[in-house]
Parts: structure tokens; sequence; C-alpha cells
């Protein structure tokens, strides 16, 4: 995996040290198979983005079930500064320019099937933007973006993804209240 510690030591020390988060758990094949795709890619970065108004950036793909809505991310390839793959997953996923704030969270997960294991890393940011408009570039990964809060993060939106009962709604669920409860305490 590229996203060795010498890429991440600097963002520590940049943007402050992370709430460590352990997860594992049995996932289906198909989210295996989802986990899987890109052999080379074991990682994400999700970046939850809040505007002058305290509201937060949500995404949904076109695969989603109708309700399901999450903060955006995605992944920061080989040959890219971090930064620099954040700020562009950002332009795809939601259209806009921001600002890195403060690492919240970094996880270590465990995906496990009959088909096999996956180890799994994710970290979680917070940013800001000046933008008012969410106006997704990459239409065939994103269907949608809107505002939301984080109020609706931790309540009806949490609950939705429980309800699906899918291994890696629960994880993203772990991740959203780690990283909640991080910004809790600013």
């Amino acid at each position: 995996m590229h996203l060795t510690e010498a890429v991440l030591a600097p963002l520590r020390a940049r943007y402050g040290e992370p709430e460590p988060l352990a997860w594992e758990g049995e996932v289906s094949a198909d989210e295996f198979a989802l986990a899987g795709r890109s052999p080379e890619r074991r990682h994400d970065v999700t970046f939850f983005v809040f505007d002058g108004g305290g509201r937060l950036a949500l995404i949904r793909k076109p695969q989603y079930a109708p309700g399901l809505w999450r903060p955006p991310g995605g992944g920061v390839r080989p040959e890219e500064e971090f930064v620099a793959g954040v700020r562009r997953e950002a332009i795809e996923e939601l259209g806009i320019e921001i600002e890195l704030e403060r690492f919240l969270v970094s996880s270590e997960a465990r995906f496990q099937c009959a088909d096999g294991v996956i180890d799994w890393r994710t970290h979680v940011f917070s940013a800001r933007t000046e933008a008012e408009r969410l106006d997704p570039l990459d239409r065939r990964e994103i269907a949608e973006a809107r505002w939301g809060s984080a109020e609706e993060l931790a309540g009806p939106l949490r609950a939705s993804m429980l309800e699906t009962g899918r291994a890696l709604w629960r994880y993203r669920v772990a991740l959203h209240d780690a990283a909640l409860g991080a910004l809790r305490h600013d």
C-alpha cells in the first residue's frame, strides 16, 4: 500500500493525531467483491466537509438504496501527493474546493468472507469550504450531492445504514461515529 508511515506522519504533524479505530467484520460475497475490485487499493479517505454555516456535505452513489447518504471520499492515487488527491476527490464528488482542517480518525479494518480477508485502512478528515452549491463532476460515480448536518448523519442516516444489514454500512457507521466523536472534542 502506498499510504505508508512516510506519507501519514507529516499529515499527523500538520492536522493532528487521529483517533484510532479497529474494526473487523464478516462481509457478504458481494461486499467482498466491492472492497476487492481494485487489488492495488486497500484504503480510502473520507472527508467531513463543512461550510461556513455548519452544513455537512453528503453524497449518494447510484447503487445506494433510497435514503442512503454519507460524507464523500475516495482513494489517493500512488503518484499523487495526499492533500492533492483529497482535493481532487472533493472536486470529482462535490464540485468544490476544500481545505483540510483536522485528521479525525485512522482506522484499520479487516473484511472477512469465505473468499478470504481484505485488510483496509480509512483516514477521516474534517475540511472547510466557502462554496455554497454542490455540483459533482463525476456523475458516473456520484448520483447526487447535498448539504445535510452532523445531526442528520448521527440520527436518521445512521439508522438507514444499519437497517441495510450490510457489514460495509456498519463499518461506515463506526467511522462516522468515531469522526463525530472527535469533532465534539474540538
